[in-house]
Formats: structure tokens, sequence, C-alpha cells
């Protein structure tokens, strides 16, 4: 009886499934397209539509700006973590396990909220005298208030990330270092961080395209230019909300595969001597 090879029995076994693959697809295919519900010619008037296309810059731009604050708050608190002054760590700490342990939603209903508890805000002496003074609703605009609730909620996260990514590398590279006479800055620079970001940059890629999404609760606030609401409001003047849904789905969807595409990149070039796709070589600057 002849012997059918390994190799043959996994090709057979891949032409199988993409037949099995092919047909569930055309079948999901033909669903969607048959649907008379769908409105197909809805969705392809307003997916450029200018009230979608300002929801996706405002979309962008709360992403953007809530990472940079998430970042900067975590490196922070990474550094007071592994600080030898308790209270500073006992800080840090509070800040994580606050904003870790509290919804999102509820956290950007708060900063919504909040020139209803505080109509002004001050900077002074406690019990004593005000040098300034700020009406809270011209400070804490609804733009404002969405920003500073998604990065505060991001910081506490990532915060937690860059801890491990810099306490996985060896502390006896720090120490040989240190050993070589290298300033704690280049070190820093040029041994640690090259060899954390390879850890660091995984999961915060992953944290920004959740933060995209996560930019279509602002509605809490309420901020009402975001991407989801623009597709929410337009469903509902038209009547015909499930249009809207699969615009705002499509866009998130680019979005979200370009955000891959570019933190592919950059896992790839923090890569660079660590796998085995290229040279493995080390650079060590022993500059003070």
């Amino acid at each position: 009886m002849e012997k059918i090879h390994p190799q043959a029995r996994v090709k057979m076994s891949n032409i199988v499934w993409l037949i099995v693959m092919a047909v569930l697809g055309a079948m999901a295919l033909n669903a969607l397209i048959t649907n008379d519900a769908f409105h197909w010619d809805v969705v392809g008037r307003y997916l450029f539509d200018w009230r979608i296309l300002r929801g996706i810059v405002y979309t962008l731009v709360l992403t953007g700006l809530a990472m940079v604050i998430g970042i900067i708050l975590a490196l922070t608190m990474a550094v007071l973590r592994e600080s030898s002054n308790a209270v500073l760590r006992a800080a840090a700490r509070f800040y994580i396990w606050f904003f870790r342990g509290t919804p999102i939603y509820t956290q950007l209903m708060f900063w919504g909220l909040l020139p209803s508890l505080y109509q002004k805000l001050s900077l002074g002496i406690p019990f004593g005298p005000e040098f300034f003074t700020f009406q809270t609703d011209r400070v804490i605009t609804p733009f404002i208030a969405a920003i500073i609730g998604l990065g505060l909620n991001e910081g506490a996260y990532l915060a937690e990330i860059i801890r491990s990514g810099l306490g996985a590398i060896d502390p006896g590279q720090r120490e040989a270092a240190v050993a070589l006479g290298m300033r704690s800055g280049t070190i820093m620079r040029h041994i640690i961080l090259p060899q954390a970001m390879r850890i660091i940059i995984p999961p915060t890629g992953n944290e920004t395209i959740s933060m995209l999404k996560t930019t279509s609760l602002v509605l809490a606030v309420p901020f009402t230019l975001d991407l989801t609401f623009a597709a929410q409001d337009l469903g509902s003047k038209t009547y015909l909300p499930f249009p809207f849904l699969v615009v705002a789905a499509i866009w998130y969807l680019v979005i979200t595969s370009l955000l891959m595409m570019v933190q592919h990149r950059i896992e790839r070039h923090f890569a660079r001597g660590f796998d085995g796709r290229t040279a493995t070589t080390a650079f060590l600057d022993v500059t003070p």
C-alpha cells in the first residue's frame, strides 16, 4: 500500500480548508450584498461626507493627544514606582490602582460634570489667598475634558507596560555600564531603552489601536464631534442608523489597518540585531 507523504497531507489539508473558507466567505458576501436593509447606496453616498471626515479628524486628534498624555504620565509613574521614596511609590501605585480600577466611561462622565461640581478653578495657598481664578467651563471644555479623561486612564495602563519593559532588562547590564564609567542618561539611551523598546512597543501599539476605538465613548463627556457620534447623528437624521454604523466601521477598520502597519514597521526597527533575520550586533557607547 502506497504511503502518503506528510507534506502531501498538509497540502491536501490546506486545500480543503481553503475551499471551506471560500464557501463560507461567498455565503457571507452574498448575505451582505443581497440584503437591501444594508442600504449600500447610502453607505457609498456618505462614506466621504464632510461630517464623517471631520469626525475622523477629531477622532485621530483625540487618539494622538490622549496617547501623548498617557505616555508622559506612564513614564513618570514607571519611574516613581522604582523610586527609593516610599511616598512617591505609594502615590504612583494609587494613581495606577484608581484609574485602572474605575471604568473609563465613568471617568469621562466625571470630567464632563466637573464644571457643575466646581464653577471656579483657582491657584493659591490652601485655605489662604487665591492668586489665579478661572471659570471651569471656559478651561475644561468638552474637548479638553475628553482628552484629560482618556489620557489619565491610558497613563495607568501604559505605566505597567513601561515598568515591565524596563524591568525585563538584566540589571547586570546597567552594573557593567556603570563600571565602565558611563553616565545614567547614556546607559538608559544606548543600553536599556533599545532593548526595552522591543518589549514596550507591541503592547503600546495595541493600546494606541484600543484608544482609537475608546474615543467612541467621549459622548459621555459629552463631546459630539468624533466619528461615532457623527455617524449616529446622520443615522438619526435620515432614520437609517445601520448604514452609518457600516460607514463608521469601515473607517475604523481602515485607520486600524494603517496603525497596525506603522506598528509593524516600528517593531521591526527596534528588533534589528535581536532576531534571526538581521545580524546580531551590539553597540556600546563608552563615552562618558
